[in-house]
């Protein structure tokens, strides 16, 4: 592993290979995920149903849970794109988030970064991370997110680089920032500026 970036071949992709679908099951993907992204914004993720969406997107309820699961499952599709993006400059974007900058630099810039994903998308975020006892840490993003993390902890040499990627991340969960955004009234400027320090005590 270079001194300045992350072995990409030991970062877990966040959907593996490529998934060949029918014309007519690719359609009614794009369908429903369309109707549940319309319905979300409208009403707000806790109000709409299964049975919403699908009416909706003009599909079958059976064709919907067979492909989707439940509500947790259509938040992580319309997710996954947003997820992309961010994988994305994590291996081969600009410094600091990219490759070519210290450790210490480039774990700020994920730690920025997540923490806007996270209140930009806070209803799905959450919706997916609590679907089920443990749901946060099955992710496959979230595999990715905490390895990213370790690797830069184990550059800047600190101990117990595994834990404190788990701290690190269990800081910017959903029901975290929302509760510092919506209860306690903190600026997303001011989080930040308080994540990047949190990373530098994580440094030492």
């Amino acid at each position: 592993m270079a001194g300045t970036g992350v072995d990409r071949r030991e970062l877990p992709l966040i959907s593996g290979g490529t998934v060949h679908e029918r014309a007519d099951a690719a359609r009614n993907r794009r369908k429903v995920l369309a109707a549940a992204e319309r319905l979300f914004a409208q009403r707000g993720v806790t109000a709409v149903t299964m049975d919403d969406v699908a009416a909706a997107a003009g599909v079958g309820k059976g064709t919907l849970y067979r492909r989707f699961g439940d509500k947790s499952g259509l938040a992580a599709a319309l997710l996954d794109e947003r997820e992309r993006d961010l994988q994305a400059s994590l291996l081969t974007g600009p410094p600091p988030l990219g490759p070519g900058a210290t450790a210490r630099e480039r774990l700020a810039a994920f730690a920025a970064a997540y923490l806007g994903y996270v209140a930009g998308h806070l209803d799905l975020v959450s919706l997916s991370q609590t679907a089920s006892p443990g749901a946060r840490m099955r992710t496959g993003s979230h595999r990715l997110w905490r390895q990213h993390c370790r690797h830069l902890l184990a550059e800047g040499d600190v101990p117990d680089p595994e834990l404190r990627a788990d701290v690190l991340l269990a800081a910017l969960t959903a029901e975290q920032v929302r509760h510092w955004l919506a209860d306690r009234g903190h600026a997303l400027g001011d989080l930040e500026a308080a994540v990047r320090r949190l990373v530098d005590s994580l440094l030492g």
